[in-house]
């Protein structure tokens, strides 16, 4: 009876759930049906799923044993191996009563098992298995670029750059291996040459893009520390944001805002297609953006400031013992019950405008006066809220069917000085932490993993 709950590989079936083999199943599987679930079963690394080619070579062996208790507990081992994938597919390798607090997009419930027997009764297994994985796009590409990834791995990955900084115009063996490196992942560097000439500088940009670094074409320091990661751990980086996509929305709406934390980054989608993109400024390490989705439902011009308690007591109360007259310098004034309040205007933290949100965490999108800080290459320097570089457009977007809000009257809203609240049809935002994802173009994109999340998230997969 022990064989019944059957460890696939390193953890398939850490969690089984509702998961339940019978020893003896209502109908036995077809010969096709069996084929097809090994075969999926045997998929299952391509997806960054643990499996054992061993145990599935057993069971396939005593599915076509002569005695038929043999056969019979074959099949019910390759039905829990099943149900684990399903779920697995489905999200749930990882109780979402583990997740950490700031992970709030989480999967819904999903029972496999009553699934796989609907499947399998109805004649429709191999539809059911193809739409466990995400059907999203980014997911699939994903999924393609890991297959690269781990072919490079197979091949021997690639060695370490010294750590001296490369610029243009350099001569000498350091400049041959750093193309040997680029052309590793990058399969238009010519590898051959020790001399650092434009093309090279060209495959450096390239390389910093796809890291998320400021683009200058110099080999410096924190280029080659992104060149230095270990193929092993940009696989297990793939892996951890394909386990997130299988926590995302299995649908998402064609109108819709995301932001990925990790890079720092905000698009708008309109019908499926992205019609804006900026930088963002994103929470410190130590006060993390929330990974969550909710709408965006009003836009509020000249917003004034209501500053949280933790802020208030850290932050700008020891700034006013320090300094007498600071808050009032910066338009801060004290409300009864002692929390502060900062008045709209140029100097108002929030900028000229936020967009409000109905999350639990109290954060929302919003406009800055610090403009420099979106030049910067790190942009994790905010208290948890999502500064925007381009928040007039975004507002000038979500307001464009509303007639109260067209013909120049954002412009004199934001003339007229005051407090202006303009409500909206609600519109989806997702903020997503994507430290591994491919671009519109193709090209694989590798963030900072800043806040450590795939690293916990990793170690709860047991990866």
């Amino acid at each position: 009876m022990a064989r019944l709950i059957l460890i696939l590989a390193a953890g398939l079936l850490l969690v089984l759930g509702g998961a339940r083999a019978n020893a003896q199943p209502a109908s036995p599987l077809s010969a096709a049906d069996r084929s097809l679930l090994l075969a999926t079963l045997r998929a299952a690394p391509e997806h960054g799923l643990p499996a054992s080619e061993a145990r599935l070579k057993a069971i396939e062996r005593d599915l076509a044993a002569a005695d038929p208790a043999q056969r019979v507990q074959a099949e019910a081992e390759l039905r829990v191996a099943v149900i684990a994938y399903a779920r697995a597919q489905r999200g749930l390798r990882v109780p979402t009563s583990r997740f950490l607090n700031n992970w709030a997009i989480r999967p819904p419930p999903y029972d496999a098992e009553a699934e796989l027997a609907k499947a399998l009764a109805t004649s429709t297994l191999a539809a059911w298995l193809a739409g466990l994985p995400p059907q999203e796009p980014r997911y699939a590409a994903l999924v393609r670029a890991y297959a690269r990834y781990r072919a490079i791995g197979v091949a021997g990955g690639w060695p370490a750059l010294p750590s001296k900084t490369a610029k243009p115009g350099a001569v000498g063996p350091e400049v041959a291996a750093l193309r040997r490196r680029l052309a590793v992942e990058d399969g238009t560097v010519v590898v051959q040459g020790e001399r650092y000439d434009a093309t090279l500088s060209a495959a450096v940009s390239r390389a910093q893009a796809r890291y998320g670094l400021n683009v200058d074409g110099v080999a410096g320091p924190s280029t080659l520390a992104a060149l230095n990661v270990p193929v092993a751990a940009r696989l297990a980086q793939i892996r951890a944001n394909l386990e997130r996509w299988r926590w995302a929305p299995r649908t998402l709406p064609g109108d819709r805002v995301e932001l990925n934390i990790a890079g720092a980054w905000f698009d708008e989608y309109e019908g499926g297609d992205r019609v804006l993109s900026m930088r963002a400024v994103v929470g410190r390490p130590q006060d993390q953006t929330p990974s969550f989705m909710d709408h965006i439902h009003a836009v509020v011009f000249y917003p004034p400031w209501n500053v949280p308690a933790r802020i208030a007591q850290n932050e700008l109360w020891p700034k006013e013992r320090r300094q007498p007259g600071y808050l009032a310098s910066q338009g801060i004034r004290v409300l009864p019950g002692g929390r502060l309040q900062q008045a709209p205007g140029p100097k108002n933290s929030l900028g000229l405008m936020k967009f409000e949100l109905d999350d639990p965490y109290a954060v929302y999108f919003h406009d800055t006066p610090a403009r420099s800080l979106f030049a910067r290459e790190y942009r994790f320097l905010s208290h948890g809220c999502m500064r925007l570089e381009r928040p007039y457009d975004l507002a000038r977007r979500l307001l464009r069917n509303d007639p109260d809000w067209t013909g120049g009257k954002i412009d004199a809203a934001l003339k007229a000085g005051f407090t202006q609240r303009a409500p909206m049809t609600r519109v989806m935002a997702y903020v997503f932490y994507w430290t591994a994802f491919v671009d519109d173009d193709g090209q694989m994109q590798f963030r900072p993993d800043a806040y450590r999340w795939d690293q916990a998230l990793l170690g709860m997969l047991g990866d």
